[in-house]
């Protein structure tokens, strides 16, 4: 599936999922969830059972931690005071993954742009951006920003027309089966992050065109296009 790829194969942008893709962000929703259960007098749900679900937000949080669904009883309240912890510590563990920070400076180097499109709410997303250092984005687009969150395309298509690029010039890069789909419906080239939360599916099953296991990865994807050579 990975393959050095011709230079005239190379976006103009990428864009990012934010949540397991950019940010590891799973310790303070994780923590936001658990301060739930330690007020009921609860004892904390393991760490290790939360992490996965971290890319599915407040749905994944409350149904690892209590097993429920948005439409049981007693869930909306658990949201609207998880939001609420969420948002009141929101960057005390999180942190870019390792290799980001390099990805997104190599982006800019080689003249390309590169955004944020997320399903986290711009109350939170806005913020957070500025906390762990993803600033520089051409765009965010946020959960909210438009009528519909992934898997539809909307977002991804209004940061290609923040950016000003086409959609078929840019990649999506996510590390949910949502962000593929929403790539492909969008005409983006898509990339899969196994290094993210990944959820319960196996990433070698959504269909994404690359599959990648590090930030790395990605930029020496980016950096390594064959170029052909002049003629003399």
């Amino acid at each position: 599936m990975n393959r050095p790829l011709p230079a005239s194969a190379l976006p103009r942008a990428i864009l990012f999922d934010l949540d397991g893709t950019l940010a590891d962000t799973a310790p303070d929703l994780a923590a936001a969830v658990n301060l739930l259960r330690t007020a009921r007098g609860l004892e904390p749900t393991p760490y290790s059972v939360l992490r996965p679900t971290a890319s599915a937000g407040a749905r994944g949080m409350i149904g690892a931690a209590f097993g429920l669904t948005p439409a049981d009883e007693g869930y909306e309240e658990l949201r609207l005071q998880w939001f609420d912890n969420y948002q009141n510590a929101m960057a005390v563990h999180s942190t870019l993954f390792a290799g980001v920070p390099e990805l997104l400076k190599g982006i800019v180097e080689a003249g390309m742009s590169w955004g944020i499109v997320t399903n986290k709410p711009a109350r939170f997303t806005d913020p957070l951006v500025g906390m762990i250092g993803l600033h520089e984005a051409g765009c965010v687009v946020s959960g909210d920003t438009t009528p519909h969150p992934k898997p539809h395309p909307a977002g991804l298509l209004e940061a290609a027309r923040r950016l000003g690029v086409a959609p078929e010039l840019c990649w999506y890069v996510g590390d949910d089966q949502r962000d593929v789909e929403a790539g492909r419906a969008a005409g983006m080239l898509t990339v899969a992050c196994s290094w993210g939360y990944c959820g319960a599916v196996e990433p070698a099953t959504w269909g994404a065109d690359f599959l990648l296991a590090s930030p790395v990865e990605l930029l020496e994807l980016l950096t390594s296009a064959s170029v052909p050579a002049a003629v003399a």
